[in-house]
């Protein structure tokens, strides 16, 4: 008997546990992807070292928070192909995903960092821009 109610002790734990993990990974951010092959050309250096400036300039503290978060993936490897397949990155990519409420929304932004990739300033403030209205949907 005494057995018994252990064992219901630990599970109920375990449960709790589980569902107090389950809501920290749930927690509305940012996460900001960069994808790139192996062999990568100058704008897509670029593109990686102008979203860098722009996080640490203007979003420090959601960085710090890690309300925002961004991560440089190489594709060609094996371990990424996963996270790769889900954002349909198939070489220079760049995405924000929108976390609200264990929602996710995916913004393709790859266009626009070609566009204005080695243009630093023009860059850094159409992201910012970018950046602030999604901080507004978490």
């Amino acid at each position: 008997m005494k057995n018994s109610y252990k064992a219901l002790a630990i599970l109920i734990l375990n449960l709790f546990l589980f569902s107090i993990n389950g809501k920290a990974q749930n927690k509305n951010m940012i996460q900001i992807f960069d994808f790139h092959t192996t062999n990568r050309c100058v704008t897509c250096k670029a593109i990686e070292a102008n979203t860098k400036y722009t996080l640490e300039t203007y979003f420090k503290n959601e960085l710090e928070s890690g309300k925002i978060t961004f991560k440089v993936i190489n594709i060609d490897k094996e371990e990424n192909q996963q996270i790769a397949e889900k954002f349909y990155a198939s070489g220079t990519s760049l995405f924000l995903n929108v976390i609200n409420n264990g929602n996710e929304k995916q913004v393709d932004l790859t266009q626009f960092a070609f566009m204005y990739g080695k243009k630093q300033q023009e860059f850094s403030e159409k992201l910012k821009t970018k950046l602030e209205k999604q901080l507004q949907k978490v």
